[in-house]
């Protein structure tokens, strides 16, 4: 079995949701959950926080997760890629402590819904396909992107006609079309990412060969703001999803 090594990437600043990473979330603050993810996979070899904020530290050591470092505030503004996050994590180990894992998990904190199993069955996807470079949770798109639309360059007048955002061979006005005969397309859910280290050394956090972890839409959730945050409390309620083993943690 390979390293796999699971992050969990909990900036400190939130301006949609202020200390969102830290909000209670049933008892728990929110990052615990991808924490748990990690913690409770059968093939994580270990599960680390990223962030640069020392309360954020304190809550992941707080619910099992291990905080190394503190990232560079530089690699934790609001337009961060995640690409140098993960470049800085696997370097420090390989700097500091010699392990150089095979596989990294992403485990975002503001996808809380996951369930027993899943972060294993994605990681043997991988391991199972060699020429893949990383797998991707998505489900069915709830809105085809093939009636989306974009602003158009400005005319002479300055109107702006909207453009077609995508176009299908053979198919003249896919906005005009039928949904039920246009391309399936899947969402990218954000709960969960398994990418060969390997390919995030060349420079990518998916490579090429992406294969997918096919998901329930009905639990794609995505915390942003309030509504978000509101939605992932009722829907666990009702589901038996990954929940945090450690003792709680006030905020």
């Amino acid at each position: 079995m390979p390293d796999v090594l699971a992050v969990v990437p909990a900036r400190g600043g939130s301006k949609g949701l202020p200390r969102k990473n830290i909000r209670q979330l049933h008892g728990h603050p929110l990052l615990a959950y991808a924490i748990a993810a990690g913690k409770q996979s059968h093939s994580v070899s270990r599960t680390i926080c990223s962030t640069d904020d020392f309360e954020i530290q304190q809550h992941a050591l707080a619910c099992g997760a291990e905080v190394p470092f503190l990232r560079p505030p530089s690699l934790a503004q609001d337009i961060s890629p995640d690409l140098p996050l993960f470049l800085h994590a696997l370097q420090w180990f390989d700097e500091h402590q010699h392990w150089k894992p095979e596989i990294v998990v992403h485990l975002r904190p503001t996808s809380p819904i996951r369930f027993p199993g899943q972060v294993d069955t994605a990681i043997e996807l991988l391991i199972n396909n060699p020429h893949a470079t990383s797998v991707r949770a998505v489900c069915p798109s709830p809105c085809t992107p093939y009636k989306m639309w974009r602003p158009g360059e400005r005319g002479q007048e300055g109107e702006a006609f909207m453009e077609p955002l995508l176009q299908i061979p053979g198919i003249t006005e896919p906005f005009n079309h039928p949904r039920q005969e246009l391309p399936v397309t899947w969402w990218q859910t954000g709960g969960l990412d398994v990418i060969r280290v390997s390919t995030i050394l060349e420079g990518s956090m998916t490579g090429k060969n992406v294969l997918p972890l096919m998901t329930d839409q009905n639990y794609a959730v995505d915390i942003d703001g309030e509504l978000g945050f509101q939605a992932a409390e009722a829907l666990m309620q009702q589901l038996d999803c990954i929940r945090p083993e450690s003792p709680q943690v006030s905020s």
